[in-house]
């Protein structure tokens, strides 16, 4: 599996029974503490292997960073943050390779391994599915309200622990379950990854806006302005692609397409097992997870509606 529908790894298979999972990121910090910086680009370089299917083994360290500037200590925090998500998700570091850069830039390449057989992709999504996220979104807005000094403690110390929780357990619990389909919810926000999931799987994907888990701060920092700009570039690109009912409002709009960082993991599953997945998602962990949509007959598009079921 290559670039061909924009997928979260590539997979290339070495024996019958095991395939490669290959991925790599990496970012400038968006939070102030350098340990929970590492822990967050940690957590979201694997989340691409588990929203494959896979299972993390080995990591490489990617970093651009100005050691004369800022020194080593500020280093060594951010490397042990990334180095204890590595831990958790029981994968090794390998080593690495940095640079002399002008801003501090952390991130990794992470091998993960599966069963050829058994590997998630975002274009199997079939008709009738339920569509399942992890975590909640706003993300992205949050974080920028931080940068403006406009979130209150509580704010921060929520959106960190949502962007530092790996998706190691919701990908585990899920694995004993039929996953149609699944992608992980970062750059592209909400909107922009289930566009890649409805076009590369030749499906509809219908979503509930008011069953979409947000982080309580993201509203008002939306209504303030406190938007990044790949967020906005999120929703042009996908405004083409998305119906919204009446009744949508403007931060709803926005908020769809905020562009994440550490995002859940989107399960395109059967409707007879989507409410047994949550319910099971709740108890090892994943307490935002819901269904938020559904999968219906093409051609691809998404369509949001203010209320009704999902399920």
């Amino acid at each position: 599996m290559g670039p061909q529908t924009l997928d979260d790894a590539g997979v290339y298979r070495i024996a019958e029974n095991l395939a490669l999972i290959q991925t790599v990121d990496y970012f400038t910090p968006i939070v102030d503490n350098p340990f929970l910086f590492g822990q967050i680009a940690a957590a979201n370089a694997l989340s691409d292997i588990y929203a494959m299917g896979g299972t993390p083994i080995t990591v490489l360290n990617i970093v651009g960073y100005p050691i004369a500037r800022l020194g080593p200590e500020i280093l060594a925090q951010i490397l042990a943050g990334g180095a204890e998500k590595v831990r958790e998700a029981g994968a090794v570091i390998m080593g690495g390779h940095s640079i002399d850069d002008q801003e501090p830039k952390f991130g990794m390449a992470v091998t993960g391994v599966c069963h050829p057989d058994e590997i998630w992709t975002n274009s199997g999504a079939e008709v009738g599915d339920v569509l399942i996220l992890t975590k909640p979104i706003g993300a992205g807005i949050v974080t920028t309200g931080i940068k403006r000094g406009l979130t209150q403690d509580e704010d921060i110390a929520t959106v960190v622990a949502v962007m530092a929780q790996l998706n190691k357990t919701a990908a585990e619990v899920a694995r004993s379950f039929t996953v149609h389909a699944c992608t992980d919810v970062t750059g592209y926000g909400l909107l922009g990854h289930a566009w890649e999931m409805a076009d590369a799987s030749g499906k509809a994907l219908e979503f509930v806006c008011s069953e979409v888990p947000v982080l309580a701060a993201a509203w008002s920092l939306t209504e303030q302005g406190s938007v990044p700009s790949g967020s906005k570039r999120n929703r042009q690109h996908v405004e083409s692609h998305v119906h919204f009912a009446r009744g949508i409002t403007e931060p709803e709009k926005t908020i769809l397409s905020d562009s994440m960082t550490s995002g859940g993991l989107l399960l395109s599953v059967p409707e007879a097992e989507g409410r047994r997945l949550v319910a099971q998602l709740h108890s090892s962990g994943a307490a935002d997870s819901r269904i938020i949509g559904r999968v219906l007959e093409g051609p691809p598009q998404i369509s949001v509606q203010a209320e009704g079921e999902t399920a």
